[in-house]
């Protein structure tokens, strides 16, 4: 774990090295003061020599100073090499996350994403900051004043043989308790996170339903249960504090007993004795610095786990290796020499050759698709209907390679997605998701995601097209009206028209459109549906409705039936003969003779 960590310490590597040598001048320069100290104790004081004992109190406060300066010369590069190696971990996992696949991010609740971005590398970063500053001392003091006690007295040191190994198997039994607790705790953490996460997104529903003491009793037990499991890591640890105080005490005794017989038969000197203390004391203070940072060691295993699990993620989706090694992708012009890759849409051809899918992390091993077979020409308008779950989306979603498929193969332009550069493949593709959302800024701005560099008139183009210019131009500010997180200041039906405009501005060969005019008026949508027709007469465009009317003008109508394709044709042929499609027509016009 700490070999693959480390590497994110990156360009503060020199901080890092600088630390241990600031950290031993330190150790140094505060353990030699006692040293001095019993100079003047068994020296100056009773030679009653007040030179030497000023000259010794002079080096005493130089060492102090020094002590003092390097100690916060440590802290500062400590803190800096900690808070560069905390930024360096989040960037690399954010990054990571960017790169996931739908698949990926199944693997991850969202509420646990945001605990390891936050809480987990938070809890690797103060420890990697207390690691240089205590890790590098406590050791460096053990062992400095180790040697300068056995100096002083071997026979006195032997109490130390005792009391050391004590405190090394209590902390060890700790230890190996605590990453356990500290691995549920953080677990806890995701929980609660979670809860928050939905109470916040839905926070109109619950006020709609009234559900606000649900939702509190829910945040309560989450709440309830962390505290329990934050109670009992710490417990753990606090009983690491009365065993190191009754080994630092009981030693301190005894080396007061057994020192104070040797100066009392003069084979000790009274100063000598004072520092020998003293160096016991900066020993068992030493083994109580480690303690404590491996405490937070324990921690951080249980969030360098947690870290590692979505860095080590394997990404199902990725590039093809090599563009260029596979033929299939490459044009061959009438001079029969390579071109080069194909690496753009160009018509809005699409295939499926029996393609069957099934979700990763489902468990269950059900194919959600099956043997899935059609054919679409560039610019054909395409409908897809079916009842709730026969896989509709999951099957758009396999086009822009959101998904792979599991078994056969997606074609645009005649070439296998997979065959495609990400980026290329994407960009040719507009996609407008069931689950959609707009982000903090301006209209402006969420609409320049679908083309960064477009003209005010194309925004205009794209707004009209979509059925959207005119309620942005009732607000004051236009195009410039800010917007609330998730679009919360603008109704359902209008995030829909900017979902479509901003997909439309990207002037894709492909465009799917996923049950995205379920909040539009049926005279709003026959507009959008005719600027399809009359502005993306090119573009091959996919729509998935639950209104039969949404979708009886298309060229081409696909039904879906428990993830079988049970239908395909006009909305005539379909009506003449198709028991599915006559089906949720008949049951849709029955609704609206019953409204009526």
């Amino acid at each position: 774990m700490i070999k693959k960590l480390a590497k994110y310490i990156g360009q503060y590597k020199k901080y890092v090295l600088v630390a241990p040598i600031l950290v031993l001048l330190d150790v140094i320069a505060e353990l030699s003061m006692p040293l001095l100290m019993s100079k003047i104790v068994d020296v100056g004081i009773p030679g009653g020599d007040n030179g030497y004992i000023v000259r010794i109190g002079i080096y005493m406060i130089l060492l102090a100073i020094a002590a003092i300066v390097l100690g916060v010369m440590n802290m500062k590069v400590s803190a800096t090499a900690g808070q560069g190696f905390g930024a360096n971990l989040r960037e690399a996992l954010f990054k990571k996350v960017q790169s996931f696949s739908f698949t990926n991010i199944d693997h991850f609740s969202s509420a646990s994403l945001i605990t390891r971005l936050t809480n987990d590398v938070n809890n690797l970063q103060m420890t990697f900051i207390m690691g240089i500053r205590l890790m590098l001392r406590a050791p460096m003091m053990l062992i400095v004043a180790l040697i300068l006690a056995f100096q002083i007295n071997a026979q006195l040191s032997l109490v130390l043989a005792v009391a050391i190994p004590i405190l090394v198997i209590a902390i060890a039994f700790i230890m190996s308790k605590a990453v356990k607790l500290y691995a549920v705790m953080q677990e806890k953490i995701d929980a609660l996170n979670n809860t928050v996460q939905e109470n916040l997104i839905g926070i109109r529903v619950v006020k709609s339903f009234v559900r606000q003491n649900h939702e509190k009793k829910k945040f309560k037990k989450t709440n309830d249960d962390l505290t329990a499991a934050a109670i009992r890591a710490a417990n753990l640890a606090l009983t690491a504090m009365p065993i190191m105080m009754f080994v630092i005490n009981g030693a301190t005794i005894a080396i007061m007993w057994f020192g104070g017989g040797m100066v009392g038969n003069g084979t000790m000197g009274t100063g000598e004795l004072i520092s020998f203390i003293s160096y016991v004391m900066q020993i068992l203070i030493s083994i109580m610095m480690l303690s404590m940072v491996i405490l937070m060691i324990a921690r951080a295993e249980a969030s360098g786990k947690r870290i590692l699990e979505v860095l080590d993620e394997e990404v199902d989706i990725v590039d093809p290796v090599s563009l260029t090694t596979d033929t299939t992708n490459l044009q061959i012009p009438a001079s029969g020499m390579v071109a080069g890759p194909v690496n753009t849409i160009k018509t809005g051809k699409v295939e499926f050759r029996d393609v069957s899918f099934k979700y990763a992390v489902s468990g269950s091993g059900e194919y959600v698709l099956n043997n899935i077979d059609f054919v679409i020409q560039p610019g054909e308008l395409v409908g897809i209907v079916g009842g709730t779950g026969t896989g509709k989306t999951t099957m758009v979603n396999l086009i822009p390679r959101l998904y792979d498929v599991t078994d056969g193969a997606v074609l645009v332009d005649d070439v296998d997605v997979r065959e495609y550069n990400l980026t290329d493949l994407r960009k040719g593709i507009g996609v407008v998701l069931q689950q959609n959302t707009l982000f903090s800024g301006t209209i402006r701005e969420n609409l320049l995601w679908g083309n960064e560099h477009a003209t005010q008139e194309e925004l205009e183009t794209a707004c009209k097209d979509a059925q959207a210019h005119d309620f942005i131009m009732s607000f004051p500010q236009g195009y410039d009206t800010v917007l609330g997180q998730g679009g919360v200041n603008i109704s359902g039906g209008q995030k829909q028209r900017l979902y479509i405009a901003r997909a439309m501005l990207k002037k894709p060969k492909v465009l799917i459109l996923d049950d995205s005019t379920s909040a539009v008026d049926s005279a709003t949508e026959a507009k959008i549906r005719e600027s399809f027709h009359s502005n993306l007469k090119d573009t091959t465009v996919f729509i998935i409705a639950q209104r039969i009317s949404s979708v009886n003008k298309a060229d081409k109508i696909l039904v879906l039936d428990d993830g079988k394709i049970v239908g395909m044709g006009s909305h005539q042929e379909l009506m003449a003969g198709n028991a599915v499609y006559q089906e949720i027509n008949t049951s849709q016009q029955e609704g609206v003779l019953s409204n009526a």
